[in-house]
């Protein structure tokens, strides 16, 4: 396991390819870390499917009404269109980069539109800089985020098995 440095602000998601360690940035979007946290420690995203995955450039998830997998409101054609019931965030934009590994919040066209759903890149995407939240780095497991099956949609999706906050984990 990655040595974490600080288990409140680190997550350790189980996907249905393996482990990965997200460590989060609360100095850089407060807002967008302590909705993470919230939805992890509630189970949110417990079950939910990477239902945008682009090859080269990144897996998408967490849309915690329509894409998760274990619930009666699963609905595959509109994964990817919905959020949590919670308010939407502020954009807490930074010079951040969004390099391979940097987890980023997903918006619609309004820059305040993130709610739950995120993204990983897997290569460079730095035209994505101070147009998306980076919130987060994968420390550890970036192997098995490169397993995640591709597509928009994705036919039989991936999906996160848990996600929890590291100081929540025995």
């Amino acid at each position: 396991m990655a040595e974490i440095k600080d288990r409140e602000n680190a997550l350790i998601m189980e996907t249905t390819k393996g482990p990965v360690v997200i460590e989060m940035y609360p100095e850089l979007a407060p807002g967008h870390v302590a909705r993470i946290k919230e939805l992890a420690r509630e189970g949110a995203y417990d079950g939910v499917v990477f239902h945008r995955v682009i090859d080269g450039f990144m897996a998408q998830t967490g849309d915690v009404k329509f894409g998760n997998s274990s619930k009666p409101t699963y609905a595959p054609t509109r994964a990817g269109m919905g959020g949590s019931d919670k308010p939407d965030l502020k954009a807490e934009f930074s010079n951040a980069n969004h390099g391979r590994g940097a987890c980023s919040m997903a918006r619609a066209q309004n820059p305040n539109s993130a709610n739950s759903q995120f993204f990983i890149c897997f290569d460079d995407a730095a035209f994505l800089n101070r147009q998306y939240t980076v919130w987060g780095q994968v420390i550890e497991g970036m192997e098995n985020v490169d397993k995640i099956k591709r597509g928009e949609p994705v036919q039989d999706p991936d999906k996160i098995v848990s996600l929890k906050v590291a100081a929540d984990v025995k």
